[in-house]
């Protein structure tokens, strides 16, 4: 697959920026009373696959696949993981919204996987488009909030913030660390789990597990150490994210997901 030239790519993230304004109206309101869903219970409509080491769009082994009204993560049609890290993204970007989600860790996780990315995955937010990523790329600059579940070695809790790519503050002063822990508790495996994301652009991010606030953070942004984001920064992406796709990670543990809601926010 050929990679999209540069004027491409600008053209793509300027695109996306202008859509994500146009989401918005009056400062501190919603645009609607309701929700809507992202998902439309039947198939990927809406969504684009990127499987790292094949191409954006080919979604590898059938890695993402509904399956009644549910977003199934599965790898039964992998021989081995191989650091094939997958997301499925949102084909709009967002900038100011409450993302509302169910997750469900099921199974056991492909053999030759990180011990850590056993009963991990998340959701990204902020995320950069696939049409700026590599064939080869692991991750997408982004904001992570992370699911875990009992049984996993990456942390003591669910609701934890990573950053691909990314540094965010927190109470004025800025973090580079790659995982800000929150304080949500770690569900047993094959129990639904209810998360909230409350996104107000560049201003602030909150993060609640079962109804209750988990972590917030402030001013997501890019790492200028980063090599993923430096090729961001140097097509001309803005160092303060304050908008991007949202996408559902697949890290080697099989994962369901259903009831994605959004609901849209004012600037």
């Amino acid at each position: 697959m050929k990679l999209p030239s540069p004027l491409t790519r600008i053209c793509a993230l300027t695109l996306g920026m202008l859509i994500a304004a146009l989401l918005s109206a009056r400062a501190g309101e919603p645009v609607s009373t309701g929700w809507i869903s992202l998902f439309n219970g039947h198939d990927l409509t809406g969504w684009t696959v990127k499987v790292a080491k094949h191409p954006m769009a080919e979604n590898y082994a059938d890695t993402f696949r509904v399956e009644d009204g549910v977003i199934k993560v599965a790898y039964d049609k992998y021989g081995k993981f191989d650091q094939q890290f997958a997301h499925l993204y949102t084909n709009l970007p967002y900038s100011h919204y409450i993302l509302r989600l169910e997750y469900r860790f099921t199974g056991t996780a492909v053999a030759d996987s990180p011990s850590w990315a056993k009963c991990n995955s998340g959701v990204m937010i902020h995320s950069q488009s696939p049409l700026t990523m590599t064939v080869e790329q692991l991750w997408p600059a982004s904001m992570e909030v992370q699911f875990l579940c009992e049984g996993t070695t990456a942390g003591r809790q669910t609701g934890n913030a990573c950053t691909p790519g990314t540094n965010l503050e927190r109470n004025g002063k800025l973090t580079t660390e790659h995982i800000i822990e929150g304080v949500g508790k770690l569900s047993p495996l094959n129990e639904w789990v209810t998360v909230e994301v409350e996104v107000h652009g560049n201003d602030e991010v909150i993060h609640r597990i079962n109804g209750v606030e988990v972590l917030r953070y402030q001013h997501p942004q890019l790492d200028p150490r980063d090599p993923d984001a430096q090729k961001l920064l140097a097509l001309g992406a803005p160092l303060q994210l304050s908008s991007g796709h949202i996408a559902l990670q697949a890290e080697s543990q099989p994962v369901w997901f259903r009831n994605v809601m959004l609901r849209v926010l004012a600037q």
